[in-house]
């Protein structure tokens, strides 16, 4: 059976008629007669019994009717239901950001879909690459939010939406080394607390080409967190030298050094190849367009 043909019985038991039902849904008189007879053989009993002109329903029939209607309600539910979804109105998605993303993101995501999208269902997960990358494989998140030069090259993972950010040294307004009159050698900022998220193999190449090897973060970095905005607060509150991405601390001054670092984070949305993208993942794709910009 077919929810065609459960349709037309439901129009035959509203009007008794084979003429009107068939006017109402746009077919012939025999092809409404065929639609029901063949739903008659195949449940093995016959839906109507032949009053006169009238078609009037026989005790199975009543019972088919009922299953009939809730059967093709939850039909329309469903794709209703798909419907709102391929618009991004209601389902879910799973997102997971790193630390530049997340200090970029985080918020206005949630926001965007507090006002805008109320009944979808977002869920988001901070953490290093590795581990996200991980837990999109294993289908626990549906895409990731990341510095794409993290990334191990891989045949299961497709990388859009990328955008280039430029990596600063940063310091809260008064900070002695604020004051200096022109650019400063990176010696200068080791006299400080330095702090940064967990940079990519690519950033720590750049420092130690531009500074030397001193200026590997596993050797100058004293303050390592994940969460980019406690970093921002620390920087705020004390002496310590942010790096990070520049648009990640727009009230921090940024320090002028010699020679420049002229560093930039690749960030990009992972997900995974040849798997279907939740429709609300197009909502992700336009604030990473809109907001990560300098």
């Amino acid at each position: 059976m077919t929810l065609v043909q459960l349709r037309h019985l439901i129009s035959l038991a509203e009007t008794g008629s084979f003429t009107r039902s068939a006017q109402a849904l746009f077919l012939t008189q025999p092809a409404l007669s065929r639609s029901i007879r063949a739903l008659e053989e195949e449940l093995g009993q016959p839906l109507f019994d032949r009053i006169g002109r009238r078609s009037v329903l026989t005790p199975f029939g009543m019972e088919a009717l009922q299953r009939a209607r809730q059967l093709v309600a939850d039909a329309d539910d469903l794709a209703s239901s798909g419907q709102q979804m391929e618009a991004g109105r209601t389902g879910v998605i799973r997102v997971g950001l790193g630390a530049g993303p997340g200090a970029m993101l985080m918020t206005p995501l949630l926001r965007t879909m507090a006002q805008s999208h109320p009944k979808v269902h977002v869920d988001i997960t901070r953490g290093d690459t590795d581990r996200l990358v991980t837990a999109l494989r294993e289908r626990e998140l549906d895409a990731l939010v990341v510095d794409a030069r993290a990334l191990l090259p891989a045949p299961d993972l497709q990388v859009s939406h990328i955008v280039e950010m430029r990596g600063a040294f940063m310091v809260r307004e008064g900070h002695p080394l604020a004051q200096a009159k022109g650019p400063i050698r990176f010696a200068a900022v080791r006299q400080f607390p330095i702090a940064s998220t967990p940079l990519s193999d690519e950033v720590a190449r750049t420092l130690v080409e531009r500074y030397g090897a001193e200026a590997h973060p596993t050797a100058c970095v004293t303050l390592r967190c994940g969460e980019i905005s406690s970093l921002v607060q620390v920087a705020q509150d004390s002496d310590a030298v942010l790096i990070a991405i520049r648009a990640a601390a727009p009230d921090l001054v940024e320090l002028a050094l010699k020679p420049a670092l002229n560093a930039t984070a690749r960030f990009g949305v992972v997900t995974l190849a040849r798997r279907a993208e939740p429709p609300a993942l197009a909502i992700l794709r336009k604030l990473v367009a809109h907001l990560m910009t300098e």
